[in-house]
């Protein structure tokens, strides 16, 4: 009998050991505070780090090689008490089918993190309820990062996920912190959740689908059918930056995917590319330096 209880209690741990969805690497830097032997910054590291990969977000059930890979690099400004102020910089990937590469797909940069967290204090979240900002913002990403990966393998399959991550932006503007209302500025939160959810910008999220599933998951099999899909997200961007120019989410993208863009062009099979290097010219005319090595 203790036998079987222990069987069963080894299965219990490991459907839960698959459960978790991210595998997220945390790094707390607090250099700017000139208190970098706090202990409190190794725990806060910790806290976080155990909040993201032992919270199961989503009812799916994962298993550990398709945990979605992520880091957070939380730097603190300043830090006073229990108060804490700073940025943090929010990057996710995922794996090309057929190959050993890796596609990086959200690269975000939030300035408006400030939360207050108390040594050893658990972290508890709720999409309905705000409970503290620190956990809202861990959460509010945790999402994000869900459904641009989800938007990768189905078209507008990231949906459930921005739509929680709205439920959050809408509990969260209770507070006073900054970041979740449509003031905060054109980099908050709020302004990349509403855009991600806007059919303005849906152009964005189709062009990601077509990039990965129709671009880099051929290019095991098919080079040049590979390269021809990413030329036609590209385009298909150009089309949206047309009606919408210069937008957070444009720039979302070539902050995450302007080096693999460089590289996909500048060696392989031959492809019409020109309009491509018109387009990207159009799109991201701070990176032409880059864009200039790409080869017709």
């Amino acid at each position: 009998m203790s036998r079987i209880f222990v069987l069963l209690f080894m299965f219990s741990l490991s459907l839960g050991a698959g459960a978790q969805e991210l595998n997220c690497q945390i790094v707390v830097n607090s250099e700017q505070t000139g208190q970098v032997n706090a202990s409190v910054f190794k725990t806060l590291e910790n806290s976080v780090s155990e909040f993201v990969n032992q919270t199961r977000w989503t009812n799916r059930e994962f298993l550990p090689q398709e945990r979605i890979n992520c880091s957070m690099f939380i730097n603190i400004n300043s830090y006073d008490g229990n108060s804490f102020s700073g940025s943090i910089q929010v990057q996710s990937s995922r794996p090309v089918f057929g190959s050993t590469m890796v596609s990086p797909v959200f690269n975000f940069n939030d300035e408006q993190l400030a939360f207050e967290y108390t040594e050893y204090e658990p972290l508890e979240f709720s999409p309905n309820q705000f409970d503290s900002n620190l956990s809202s913002i861990i959460g509010y990403y945790a999402y994000t990062i869900l459904g641009l990966d989800a938007d990768t393998f189905g078209e507008q399959g990231g949906t459930p996920y921005f739509e929680t991550a709205n439920q959050i932006v809408g509990t969260a503007q209770q507070s006073s912190y900054r970041g979740w209302k449509g003031t905060d500025g054109n980099r908050s939160r709020y302004q990349l959740n509403a855009d991600l959810l806007s059919n303005t910008y849906s152009g964005y999220r189709n062009a990601l689908y077509t990039y990965h599933r129709n671009g880099l998951d051929l290019m095991h099999m098919s080079p040049q059918e590979g390269k021809e899909g990413v030329a036609t997200a590209i385009i298909d961007l150009q089309r949206m930056n047309s009606r919408r120019p210069n937008s957070l989410l444009l720039r979302t993208f070539f902050d995450a995917k302007a080096d693999e863009v460089e590289q996909i062009f500048s060696g392989g099979p031959q492809v019409n590319i020109r309009e491509v290097v018109d387009a990207l010219n159009t799109m991201a005319p701070t990176l032409t330096e880059k864009w200039g090595n790409i080869r017709y």
